[in-house]
């Protein structure tokens, strides 16, 4: 499938200049080979580096529309609910790829379009393959291993267990975990993000915490501070035990090609025993 423009029949035109808004989706582009197409991005790139040089259009709440135009695209990369721009956009000539945020198979899906979109089908697809084949070798790594009730939390205030965000039971990261040998605590709650209560985290009664810290998500945190906040609750089986881990890195919460590193970062922090 190639770029969806506005509800539009897609286009078969090939993209010759890009601006991508969608910091994921930017490293996608650079993923197959297309990033000399990409001539303006979001302020929040900042994968690969490259991107740190290219002129920044705003982001996902203040698109520079004006700065667009000037880069003069045929084809930007938006989120789905920046209908406005696309609107805008639309108007100027300009196609739209609108992005829309979902499991792992949207995410590969999403890659392969991307392909179509710039030219760059052979090479997506084999970024695509490399991505199932790295994420099938989790599984296989994990396989007839014990899952623990695993608690998977992004962001909370520092030094407390305050405005705990949890995955919830659907989305890319609750997909992650689970192929990387966990059972999610929320797997029964069909939204991408759980805000529980100390109480519920209580009798949700994880068997392991995974805090995944990236820029702008739980800022400040170490792993001192990790243990000493979730201490206050020495009745889950994680704390009793000690399996509390602390992983860094914005690829961690990234829906692009760098999720099979971030399945297999969880799978060595959940069965470290079957990567030794």
């Amino acid at each position: 499938m190639v770029p969806r423009a506005g509800g539009q029949d897609p286009s078969p035109v090939v993209a010759r200049r890009v601006v991508s808004i969608v910091p994921a989706l930017t490293e996608a582009l650079f993923a197959i080979g297309a990033g000399p197409l990409v001539v303006g991005v979001s302020r929040f790139d900042q994968f690969p580096p490259e991107v740190k040089a290219l002129p920044s259009v705003g982001a996902l709440l203040d698109p520079n529309t004006e700065r667009i135009l000037s880069l003069r695209p045929d084809l930007v990369i938006a989120y789905g609910s920046q209908s406005d721009l696309q609107t805008q956009l639309g108007r100027a000539g300009i196609r739209t790829f609108s992005y829309r945020h979902d499991g792992i198979a949207t995410i590969l899906d999403t890659i392969a379009e991307l392909g179509t979109a710039t030219g760059r089908q052979a090479d997506a697809a084999r970024v695509v393959a490399g991505l199932r084949a790295r994420l099938d070798a989790v599984r296989a790594r994990v396989a007839g291993r014990d899952r623990p009730r695993t608690l998977l939390v992004f962001e909370r205030q520092p030094g407390s267990l305050r405005e705990v965000y949890a995955s919830g039971g659907v989305g890319f990261l609750h997909e992650m975990l689970e192929i990387a040998g966990a059972r999610n605590v929320f797997a029964d709650v069909a939204r991408e993000s759980v805000q529980p209560s100390v109480e519920t985290l209580l009798a949700r009664a994880p068997e392991v915490i995974i805090e995944v810290r990236a820029a702008g998500l739980i800022e400040g945190v170490g792993a001192g501070d990790t243990r000493e906040s979730w201490s206050v609750l020495a009745s889950v089986p994680a704390v009793r035990t000690g399996r509390i881990h602390l992983l860094t890195g914005d690829y961690l919460v990234v829906p692009g090609p760098r999720l099979a590193d971030a399945t297999e970062a969880f799978a060595r922090a959940l069965h470290a025993e079957a990567y030794e």
